[in-house]
C-alpha cells in the first residue's frame, strides 16, 4: 500500500462510528444492520449511512439473504490500525 492508498483508507474510517462498525466486525463474519445498531448503540439511519459509505469506499461487503442485508469486513487486515491505536496508549 502506498501513502496515497493509506490516506484514502484512514479518511475513510475516521469517524468513532466507522471505528466501532469495523470493531465490531472483527472477530465475527457478519452482522445484519439491527445487530450492529445493538453493538454500536446509534442510531440506524446514522449508521446506514456510515455503512453505505464504507462500502462505496471498499471496507465492506454487503450479503444480502431475503430482506436482511448481512455486513462484513472486505479485509480483516484493518483491524491492525485498530490495534495499533489501541497498543500506543493514547488515551492519556
Amino acid at each position: 500500500m502506498n501513502m496515497s492508498e493509506a490516506a484514502y483508507l484512514l479518511r475513510a474510517i475516521s469517524n468513532e462510528n466507522r471505528l466501532c462498525v469495523i470493531n465490531a466486525l472483527r472477530d465475527v463474519e457478519e452482522l445484519t444492520v439491527s445487530e450492529l445498531v445493538e453493538k454500536i448503540g446509534c442510531e440506524q439511519s446514522l449508521l446506514s449511512h456510515h455503512i453505505t459509505d464504507m462500502r462505496a469506499k471498499g471496507i465492506l461487503n454487503c450479503r444480502k439473504e431475503g430482506k436482511h442485508c448481512f455486513y462484513s469486513l472486505k479485509n480483516k487486515q484493518i483491524t491492525q490500525i485498530l490495534d495499533c491505536i489501541q497498543s500506543c496508549n493514547c488515551n492519556k
